[in-house]
């Protein structure tokens, strides 16, 4: 169960990146007020997580949800480039989640 709320706090990052962007440096409320909203979700899982899991494992998962997920998001609705470096990259990120997911940190 614990890994499921960093599996979604992850996703609630690559939602606070997209919206801190649409937010315009804050000028754009309803980007402001969703980012705040999912950061405040992704911190707030992240945290309950943490009470049943290794620090670093989890937090380098979290990371690499929202680092790959926010990637992958600004490739398809962003318009920013694809090249095959970034995809290989990104699926080294992905693996690296899936290899510290399976590590078995809990306690």
């Amino acid at each position: 169960m614990a890994w499921l709320l960093v599996v979604v706090a992850g996703l609630l990052e690559t939602g606070f990146a997209v919206c801190l962007k649409l937010s315009h440096g804050f000028t754009r409320i309803w980007p402001t007020i969703a980012f705040a909203a999912f950061a405040l979700s992704s911190f707030g899982l992240l945290t309950m997580a943490l009470k049943k899991l290794d620090v670093g494992p989890a937090y380098a998962v979290w990371t690499g949800i929202g680092a790959a997920g926010t990637a992958i998001y600004g490739m398809i609705f962003l318009g920013d480039v694809v090249s095959t470096l970034k995809l290989v990259s990104i699926s080294l990120v992905i693996i690296g989640v899936i290899g510290l997911q399976l590590s078995g940190s809990a306690h």
